[in-house]
């Protein structure tokens, strides 16, 4: 929009217009406000509120599957018109890494073809330790897995396997680093008579593990950065819901801002071994 005429008492509006080579309906626009900008910005400013970490398409998306009409340019500017936005993070380089089990040069193909998983830690608010174990589906990215316990032997790490492959089906490999709990020789032997192929990434090469880091990243920027959890069942409990969130309401860019659950659903299911 063009700036209104600065103009004095010896200066008409139609001589300044002409000397600056404007139309003068600018001088008398008014900016029409449309009937649901107020419920509109109501509901920006709830969800900013509950997904301070999302950006303006994130909130758009939510919008859209909310049942409003609304584009994301409009989004856009009532966003920025009323302050709101997200800190920025500086961009990282990236880097290809010399491991074969990396995420550049072993790609998921399909559903169930890779799957990553990692360790979180945190502490409740009397000092004592939480461990959370994630799994995800690179592909689809769906949390396959959110759990959180004081500390997880192998036989946890079985059970939680045990469990997703019942469900989902066998994966055809699994991504992580090298740390004790992903190298129990427990955990391997049941990884070859499963017939899953495990994709070690080199030692202090994270961005080989790239799908873990970004799913660790989300949960720590919207939960646990957000949340003091006062035991081990609250912990259980918040990370159920976002869980749940995560795979069914949350729009994931590079799904066309799908959550998981949809996108994987829009896919021919995969076999069941």
């Amino acid at each position: 929009m063009a700036a209104h005429v600065q103009r004095d008492a010896g200066v008409s509006e139609r001589k300044a217009c002409r000397a600056l080579d404007q139309a003068r309906s600018t001088q008398r626009y008014r900016r029409k406000v449309k009937a649901d900008e107020g419920a509109l910005l109501r509901a920006i400013e709830a969800l900013v509120c509950q997904h301070p970490a999302y950006g303006y398409r994130m909130i758009h998306a939510l919008l859209v599957e909310d049942g409003f009409k609304v584009g994301r340019d409009r989004v856009y500017r009532l966003w920025r018109r009323h302050g709101y936005g997200v800190k920025q993070k500086p961009l990282k380089k990236k880097r290809l890494g010399v491991s074969e089990n990396g995420v550049m040069r072993r790609k998921a193909e399909s559903i169930n073809d890779v799957w990553c998983w990692d360790f979180i830690h945190d502490r409740d608010e009397r000092g004592r330790v939480l461990r959370w174990l994630i799994i995800e589906d690179e592909f689809t990215r769906e949390g396959l897995a959110v759990e959180v316990c004081r500390s997880f032997k192998a036989t946890d790490v079985l059970d939680v396997l045990s469990e997703l492959m019942l469900i989902r089906g066998v994966p055809g490999s699994i991504r992580s680093d090298n740390g004790p709990e992903f190298i129990a020789q427990a955990i391997k032997k049941f990884l070859e008579q499963t017939g899953v192929e495990t994709l070690y990434i080199e030692p202090g090469s994270p961005w080989q593990n790239a799908y873990a880091e970004s799913f660790s990243s989300r949960f720590r920027a919207e939960v646990l950065s957000r949340e003091s959890f006062a035991d081990l069942a609250e912990a259980r409990e918040v990370s159920g819901w976002w869980q749940n969130h995560y795979n069914h309401r949350r729009p994931h860019s590079s799904l066309g801002y799908q959550p998981p659950a949809r996108f994987a659903a829009s896919l021919a299911p995969p076999p069941v071994e």
